[in-house]
């Protein structure tokens, strides 16, 4: 088997690549940035830190742009961080367009953020572990109780349009989606790679999953 991480310039592709050797031994993982690998890739992951109109920029740049919408429509697709908020319609981060693969956009956390439960300010960015509410069944929750905790960086977040997509939701001030999911694509806000033993299952799952 052959998983594409797609290297657009930015993103974790070290700590990605590394936990996908660490689940699926017998799998080559390749990080690349050439649109036919990630063609020939049985699965393509897309992982990503920074802003999005750098992230955008780049994938055009690199000729990476359509390679990487093709395989969220075609075959067994992980997005991560950036990789989440890209496949929306646009972001208030630059009033950028994505990929328009799932119809929606990305905004920013309004300030004053506030805890509902304790009164709490809240800092922008979300950065830590925070609870992980699983919408919906998935193949990728498989083994991850509800609640479980995951580990986020970012200060914006997906608005979706069609709530047929959400797959997790989170509590940061406002409840926010945090997991998306359709046909072959799934793709999460927060980072499995540093999310120890549920991070790891959710990219096992990822490396099984027959959708």
């Amino acid at each position: 088997m052959k998983i594409a991480v797609v290297d657009y310039g930015m993103g974790n592709l070290r700590s990605v690549s590394k936990a996908l050797e660490h689940v699926a031994p017998e799998a080559s993982v390749l990080v690349t940035s050439d649109p036919a690998q990630i063609a020939g890739a049985e699965r393509v992951v897309v992982p990503g830190q920074g802003a999005m109109p750098d992230c955008m920029r780049e994938l055009a740049a690199r000729g990476l742009a359509e390679a990487v919408a093709r395989a969220a429509a075609a075959k067994p697709f992980l997005g991560i961080c950036i990789g989440l908020q890209m496949l929306f319609e646009r972001s208030e981060e630059g009033d950028v367009r994505g990929l328009g693969v799932l119809a929606g956009a990305v905004r920013r956390f309004r300030e004053p953020l506030v805890d509902r439960a304790t009164g709490a300010r809240l800092k922008v960015p979300h950065m830590g572990w925070n609870e992980v509410r699983q919408t919906r069944a998935h193949a990728l929750w498989r083994d991850i109780a509800d609640a479980t905790r995951f580990y986020f960086v970012h200060s914006y977040y997906a608005d979706e349009s069609d709530a047929g997509v959400r797959c997790g939701q989170t509590e940061y001030g406002t409840a926010f989606t945090c997991a998306v999911a359709r046909d072959n694509m799934f793709a999460v806000q927060f980072h499995p790679e540093k999310s120890q033993a549920a991070g790891l299952t959710l990219l096992r799952n990822f490396v099984t999953w027959r959708p």
